[in-house]
């Protein structure tokens, strides 16, 4: 069963990098996070393939497509729906917003209120959403993808960090390769896009995230993988570091990449390689002017300075 897995998702993966070129690791990393049940925070610059991406897995994967442009005069009831007066039946009918989908694409999220950002809150964590008293089931697969900007913060609301843990990944795309982008201007992206292939259904979606349950963690990667948090934790830079909950996410995220990679087991190297992905929106550090690669020097300090276990 793992191998067909394997296959499919292989196919997967090369089926988005038809039109995303060049960021295998990117692609892999955002199919890592469907499968372990979490939810990616895209901060990029404008322009980068944000959007054709999530469009391009949402045409692969069975299941509904949904995007919210997020603005500042945007309620949470544009999101989430209202429930609305029939007249005729004199009762109240619930008319769905496009939280309830298979994939959702939270557009420039840090552009709306804080009101608005928190209506996400309950639906990323709990996979449904309640109103008027009632709770209405999300999709089984329901999947958060948002983007943000990251250089210009005029107008914007910085995400609490309540809610950036909810995010299993923080991911960059970044700009092309030479050869990437001349490729990109030779031929038609959206002619790409149209012709995408679905090739994972709901049902083989599920059977996948079950398979990723039972990878298997020795207890000496888990503790490793504990250690790794503690880290964040004591580091001398650091004020707050990885929470309770993102040390779980952290594991279920390390149990994903092992079983996309093909393997039944948790290896060191699983957890440091998305290791960067999944700490860096969970830390603050003390010097809150700090850069992105402040942050990114403080992951490597860790990963080198805790010792890696050796199997005796």
């Amino acid at each position: 069963m793992l191998t067909s897995a394997q296959e499919k998702l292989n196919q997967l993966i090369d089926e988005m990098e038809k039109v995303i070129l060049g960021k295998r690791d990117v692609l892999q990393l955002t199919v890592t996070a469907f499968l372990a049940g979490g939810h990616v925070l895209f901060e990029d610059i404008p322009g980068v393939g944000k959007t054709m991406m999530v469009k391009t897995l949402a045409k692969a994967v069975h299941g509904t497509f949904s995007r919210v442009q997020f603005t500042p005069d945007l309620l949470p009831s544009d999101i989430l729906g209202i429930s609305v007066y029939n007249t005729a039946s004199q009762t109240f009918e619930f008319h769905s917003g496009p939280v309830f989908t298979t994939i959702l694409l939270a557009d420039e999220i840090n552009r709306t209120t804080p009101r608005t950002q928190a209506a996400l809150l309950e639906a990323m964590s709990e996979n449904h959403v309640t109103i008027d008293n009632h709770t209405y089931p999300l999709d089984e697969h329901f999947f958060v993808l948002a983007t943000q900007n990251p250089i210009e913060y005029e107008g914007t609301y910085p995400l609490p960090e309540a809610q950036l843990d909810r995010f299993l990944f923080r991911l960059h795309i970044g700009y092309p390769e030479f050869s990437d982008e001349l490729d990109l201007l030779l031929n038609n992206q959206q002619n790409k896009l149209a012709s995408v292939r679905q090739l994972l259904t709901s049902q083989e979606l599920t059977e996948m995230k079950r398979l990723v349950n039972e990878i298997y963690v020795d207890p000496q990667i888990a503790r490793y993988a504990l250690q790794l948090v503690h880290a964040t934790r004591n580091h001398a830079g650091v004020a707050l570091g990885v929470s309770p909950r993102g040390a779980v996410s952290f594991l279920q995220a390390a149990k994903a990449y092992a079983f996309v990679n093909g393997r039944t087991f948790v290896t060191p190297d699983d957890l440091q390689q998305i290791l960067p992905a999944t700490f860096g929106h969970r830390l603050l550090l003390k010097n809150r002017n700090s850069s992105a690669e402040s942050v990114q020097g403080i992951l490597e300090q860790i990963i080198k300075r805790v010792p890696v276990p050796v199997r005796r």
